[in-house]
């Protein structure tokens, strides 16, 4: 693959593929040029989902200051259908085939340009100048015949966005669960009464879940998916804590997590081993009552576009 180029023009990089939207064909070029045509405009080709065309200044933009060159621009075309307020975001590259070569130099920079109402049409005033085209010997007219070509990579606007609103002063929920009969309690999860204004819940694993399964009490904070207003996330930061009830060496963890529809539950697995939860010189088991605390800070909310 080489680059052609000439001071003040493009600078042109060859490939071998073909361009992949549409070639457009000259035959006879001196008669074209001579005959007062300073552009020519192609007939509407489809890429992206739009229609477009093709403008070729022959001896160069005017407007431009590009005489002595070629000038390509690419025009979106029939855009009567488009909504109000029409946005069309794509990537450009424009094709000359070097006929010695045979291959196909254009300008591929990746530049994505913005298509709107007030600006229909890009593309490149200096293409290639007209001593290095005309000269048969550089190959891109030969026997009065060239070829011009177009690519169009139109950016879907796919993308989700969000706004993360903080709150000037976060609301601080707490709540306190009293788990007696711990030691009845069977090998299933249970469920604190709920809190706070998104109705948040503390459930409790009492022989573990996951790796903390037979050797540790698991603890989440979590929420309904009923509770989640429309197109929104919670950002919070939570707290669980297990109640040292003698020697005031609380286990707690404190973590900023975002609770979205589709996790829903933070906490940990390995909250606190059984065993240091069942010896009774710890204090975190007394009378067979666990205290578990948690509080909930509503950081701000994040509103998906």
């Amino acid at each position: 693959m080489g680059s052609r180029g000439s001071p003040g023009s493009a600078m042109l990089t060859g490939r071998n593929a073909f361009p992949s939207h549409y070639l457009f064909k000259i035959e006879s070029f001196s008669l074209l040029s001579t005959s007062s045509v300073e552009k020519y405009t192609t007939d509407n080709f489809e890429a992206g989902g739009f229609k477009w065309k093709m403008h070729i200044h022959l001896t160069g933009d005017k407007l431009m200051n590009a005489t002595d060159h070629i000038s390509t621009y690419l025009e979106l075309a029939e855009t009567g259908s488009l909504p109000t307020g029409w946005v069309v975001n794509a990537i450009i590259n424009f094709f000359i085939f070097n006929q010695i070569e045979n291959k196909y130099f254009g300008l591929q920079d990746g530049r994505v340009n913005r298509f709107h109402a007030m600006k229909r049409k890009y593309g490149v005033a200096k293409f290639i100048d007209l001593q290095t085209f005309l000269d048969p010997l550089n190959g891109y007219l030969i026997d009065d015949e060239c070829v011009f070509g177009a690519e169009v990579y139109v950016v879907k606007n796919t993308f989700k966005g969000e706004r993360l609103s903080m709150m000037k002063d976060p609301p601080i929920y707490n709540y306190t669960w009293r788990v007696k009969s711990f030691s009845t309690l069977a090998n299933k999860s249970y469920e604190s009464e709920s809190f706070g204004c998104y109705n948040w819940k503390v459930s409790l694993h009492p022989n573990g879940h996951a790796e903390g399964k037979g050797n540790s009490i698991s603890v989440f904070l979590e929420l309904s998916h009923s509770i989640f207003p429309p197109n929104t996330k919670l950002f919070t930061r939570y707290l669980l804590r297990v109640k040292d009830q003698i020697n005031g060496n609380d286990i707690e963890y404190k973590v900023d997590r975002l609770y979205t529809p589709s996790s829903p539950c933070w906490g940990f697995r390995q909250m606190l081993t059984l065993a240091k939860l069942m010896d009774s010189e710890q204090g975190y088991l007394v009378d067979d009552t666990c205290i578990i605390q948690a509080q909930v800070t509503l950081l701000g909310l994040v509103l998906t576009d």
